[in-house]
């Protein structure tokens, strides 16, 4: 594990280069930075300088520093923060001149065992802070917020003491049994325990497991040759990814493109138009290929050429895919006037049985709405709505650990009705001890060194 007693130094921002922040942090930050920073700096101060920083003793350049007192530090020691513009050759000297006058360089996830051990933050709001950090797309960062502001350890406390009480009075019941008083009915520790459990089960199936959110959702464009998949693909990127001709059949593979919605990050693949009757065994294998994929994604978009009379084709085509959620889209709408859209519209509802949203790859109509209806419906299938009414972001230690203590909660509530009340006890006990383990009383050494080694370094 980390040595807390020396003083660390590294880079926090994201680049070398550009606008570059060092941290520095431990019992002798303030005496370091004004080995080469002037005007010099005070300690026990909450203060912001600018000023010089010297390099090598050779030049200097224009620095900002952050200097924040141990008790309101981010790490609870004293800590500062160089902020410069400057170049990765000029970053390095910074770190080496600090490092060859005593300081050291902080390990993945340093600073943020610091916090943990110095009681700044308890262990799943230090889990948080590499979630947020590492988080793909918003859904991600949403649910790890929510882990860092506390809310898991709320809960769990809230369990623990309720289970504390229960397990108090039922070991006091069987201590003074032989008296007229009577701790707590058999009835009400179940009653109790049961609440608990619900809660604990609650607390699990309200979750976002970090894990699960991890591999991006996949939506795929499906649609007759020639219904305007690749354009929409496009459009919806905001870039050239997929080849647009008006020649038919010219996707013959699976393309695909990382998608920026509001609350989400997914991919969004177009693939060969489907066919009703393969002509030769490349067309076999494109279908074969083009179906999976569209079996498999969490959303499809169907496109139907708008302009289109005949549409028998595209009717046996939708019967080809069986995809979780479709969503119908009718492309080429800038071909038509609106009286004519709202028209086509309607019969194109009634053929299909899925209600249209007319779109222009050209004109870029309803391409927003297109995104947004997407965006909704990946929110539906990743099962929290929205993220400001997710659940709690639950790690798979937090995950292991509360379901334990379900299975503890359980077998106590079958030994109450057994009236094997010793037994009982010794159950939510350790109910009680696997919660504790998930904060701190008797975290193993290896646990930590396993959670801040994911961290990167400088944070």
């Amino acid at each position: 594990m980390y040595e807390l007693n020396d003083t660390i130094v590294a880079i926090s921002s994201a680049a070398a280069d550009k606008l570059v922040i060092i941290r520095i942090t431990g019992a002798e930050t303030i005496k370091k930075i004004n080995l080469f920073f002037k005007p010099e700096v005070e300690q026990n101060q909450q203060a912001i300088f600018d000023g010089k920083l010297s390099i090598d003793n050779e030049f200097t350049i224009e620095a900002t520093v952050y200097v924040f007192a141990g008790g309101r530090s981010y790490t609870g020691e004293d800590l500062v923060e160089i902020h410069t513009w400057s170049n990765q050759s000029v970053t390095e000297a910074i770190i080496n001149s600090f490092l060859q006058n005593g300081v050291r360089p902080a390990g993945p996830g340093e600073f943020t065992a610091r916090a943990y051990m110095n009681g700044k933050l308890d262990l799943a709001q230090a889990e948080a802070v590499n979630k947020v950090i590492t988080s793909g797309n918003r859904l991600q960062l949403g649910a790890a917020q929510k882990l860092l502001s506390g809310r898991l350890t709320e809960t769990v406390n809230q369990t623990r003491s309720e289970l504390m009480s229960c397990l108090s009075r039922l070991e006091a019941g069987m201590d003074f049994g032989e008296g007229d008083i009577e701790f707590i009915k058999t009835q009400e520790a179940v009653r109790l325990l049961e609440s608990v459990k619900n809660q604990l089960e609650k607390l699990i199936k309200g979750s976002i497991s970090y894990e699960t959110l991890t591999d991006l959702a996949t939506v795929g464009i499906a649609g007759a040759v020639n219904a305007g998949k690749s354009s929409l693909l496009n459009a919806m990127l905001g870039r050239q990814r997929s080849i647009v001709s008006p020649e038919q059949k010219t996707t013959r593979d699976i393309l695909t493109g990382i998608l920026e919605l509001e609350r989400n990050l997914c991919v969004v693949f177009d693939c060969a138009g489907l066919i009703t009757k393969a002509h030769n065994q490349i067309d076999e294998l494109a279908q074969a290929a083009a179906i999976e994929a569209l079996n498999g994604a969490e959303v499809v978009i169907i496109c139907v050429d708008i302009t289109k009379e005949d549409l028998t084709e595209d009717i046996k085509i939708r019967g080809l895919i069986k995809p979780k959620v479709i969503i119908a889209a009718a492309t080429k709408s800038d071909l038509l006037s609106q009286i004519e859209i709202s028209q086509r519209l309607a019969n194109l509802t009634k053929k299909f049985e899925s209600e249209f949203i007319a779109v222009s790859s050209k004109s870029r109509d309803g391409i927003k709405r297109l995104k947004e209806i997407v965006d909704k419906r990946l929110l539906e299938q990743a099962g929290t709505g929205n993220v400001q009414s997710a659940g709690v972001l639950l790690t798979a230690r937090h995950r292991q650990s509360v379901s334990e203590a379900v299975d503890n909660i359980e077998q106590a509530i079958s030994e109450l009705g057994r009236d094997n009340n010793e037994i009982a006890a010794m159950m939510i006990r350790g109910a009680y001890q696997t919660l504790s383990r998930m904060e701190a009383e008797h975290i193993d050494e290896k646990i930590l060194d396993n959670i801040f080694s994911k961290f990167c370094i400088g944070k």
